[in-house]
């Protein structure tokens, strides 16, 4: 069964290929981008177990593709993620900003921390009312074995150039002064993510720093911190967008193109899931190396 799906999916992948030969791309067949953020936000494409991913090599280059089309007239981008890498949550934020184009974030089930940033950052900010959204925070937390090591008498032998070069190794515990270093590095991202909230939603970074706790909060009550405009889903975007635009909407959804063997990969990586949930999931979650720092 398995090696006919593979089959179907190679021969329409082919004739597809050939029709792109002869007829091109052809012009888009919407007048607003509809861009989906869907998943954990990192700085390049990835499949984890079947986990989504959204590259933010790949939302910029769609913001970019959206900005330079004379027939796109504006953005949409639907979120569905919990954030991710500070530095990826960083550069699709800029690139929102940065866009001239009327910009909606829409935020479905979940729109938190580094996703909740690249919301901000748009010119609007509609989410479902029982969404989750907010959670401005910084995380950088990391599972250590040190104890484990002892109880096996296994030693870590510590060779390094540099007194800090293995700070955060799961194998040896945490010093007062490493600690201290690391919270201020984590203290310090934190403050330039409520700085971003602020300006982008014409905040005071008081304001904004009395709910920056990591929380999350429901569309609902978002709505009331001013962190979301309006409460609705894709009815309201489109309203939104054919009010600012004077003209009716209609979207052109950016997809990201796996290619064959990307998608084949899938299939067979979707099976091992299945399976291989449990330990799947605990080695994607959480890896055994240094901390890495999510918003």
């Amino acid at each position: 069964m398995v090696w006919i799906i593979i089959f179907l999916m190679l021969g329409s992948f082919i004739a597809s290929g050939m029709l792109g030969l002869f007829l091109g791309e052809g012009p888009k067949d919407g007048n607003v981008a509809l861009i989906p953020i869907h998943g954990v936000i990192l700085a390049e494409q990835a499949n984890f177990f079947g986990e989504d991913i959204s590259a933010s090599s790949t939302i910029v280059e769609f913001i970019e593709d959206a900005e330079e089309d004379p027939t796109i007239k504006g953005i949409l981008l639907s979120i569905n993620s919990p954030g991710g890498s500070a530095v990826a949550s960083y550069e699709v934020a800029t690139a929102v900003k940065d866009a001239s184009k009327p910009t909606v974030a829409w935020i479905r089930d979940i729109g938190t921390s580094g996703a909740y940033w690249v919301a901000s950052a748009a010119y609007e900010v509609i989410a479902n009312p029982m969404s989750l959204t907010g959670s401005i925070g910084v995380i950088a937390s990391y599972l250590e074995f040190s104890g484990l090591l002892d109880d096996y008498n296994i030693s870590y032998e510590r060779l390094v150039a540099g007194s800090l070069k293995d700070i955060g190794s799961p194998f040896k515990k945490l010093g007062a002064a490493e600690r201290r270093l690391f919270q201020e590095q984590l203290d310090a991202l934190h403050g330039m993510f409520i700085s971003a909230i602020a300006e982008n939603r014409n905040l005071s970074n008081s304001a904004v720093k009395e709910f920056s706790t990591g929380m999350f909060f429901l569309g609902v009550n978002a709505q009331k911190m001013g962190l979301v405009d309006t409460l609705g889903g894709k009815k309201e975007a489109e309203a939104y967008l054919e009010d600012v635009l004077n003209s009716s909407v209609s979207f052109y959804e950016y997809k990201v193109d796996r290619g064959l063997l990307g998608l084949l990969s899938e299939v067979s990586s979707q099976q091992s899931y299945s399976v291989g949930r449990g330990i799947g999931h605990s080695l994607t979650e959480q890896k055994v190396q240094g901390p890495k720092v999510w918003t």
